[in-house]
């Protein structure tokens, strides 16, 4: 029974993270394209710098609570059909982690905006506080503190992604349960795509080029 349910899941996550909060901000506040502004991200870090701060926190909740919702109503469609520890546990978990990471693709590649949209990383913190909140806020406070001592954002969405998988780890043990191995291979595919996505920064902070907050952007 799980698959036939899990498809419109699947496609639920997708459209939940597909929704353009930043390109929306942008467009009523300002009536610009803000795939043409800035770095060309539609995520909160370039709304910020095009469009100001409180549009910027707007985006920023709107990108969690799309992961999170995604994630949240996975769980709450599918995990009454089988015991946490129970046998269809492995099965039901790995849906839920695919649902997580159709919210995750869908902000990266929208639809609407084809196929171009933010790095995912509001959205990767959203899904993993409806997945595992200890794991998400460690991650998110991972970001804080780098953030806090580079003032640059690509740099500590990195960082964090890099401690992802070892967050994981490390709640797994907390837990004195077993592995839960899709939730680990979700937060490795995260850390990858995450980083992915911040490939071009990676450049720029090689060549000591990548902006820091409150300065011009190059194209962060």
């Amino acid at each position: 029974m799980t698959l036939p349910l899990a498809l419109p899941l699947l496609l639920a996550g997708y459209l939940l993270g597909s929704l353009p909060s930043g390109y929306l901000a942008a467009r009523w506040l300002k009536g610009i394209d803000i795939r043409r502004e800035g770095s060309g991200s539609t995520g909160a870090t370039n709304v910020l710098r095009v469009v100001g701060k409180g549009p910027a926190l707007a985006v920023f909740l709107i990108d969690v609570l799309k992961g999170t919702a995604a994630v949240l109503l996975a769980k709450a469609v599918l995990e009454p059909l089988g015991q946490p520890l129970g046998p269809a546990a492995w099965a039901i978990d790995s849906w839920v982690v695919a649902c997580g990471l159709a919210a995750l693709a869908g902000h990266s590649w929208p639809v609407w905006l084809g196929w171009r949209g933010g790095k995912a990383v509001a959205t990767a913190l959203g899904m993993l506080l409806g997945l595992a909140w200890p794991v998400g806020l460690a991650s998110f406070g991972v970001f804080l503190a780098v953030l806090s001592l580079s003032r640059i954002v690509s740099l500590s969405s990195v960082l964090a992604a890099v401690a992802l998988p070892l967050l994981m780890l490390g709640w797994f043990q907390g837990q004195g349960a077993g592995v839960r191995w899709p939730y680990l291979l979700l937060a490795l595919l995260t850390s990858a795509l995450v980083i992915w996505r911040h490939r071009s920064n990676l450049g720029r902070l090689l060549a000591g080029t990548e902006p820091r907050l409150g300065s011009k952007p190059a194209g962060s």
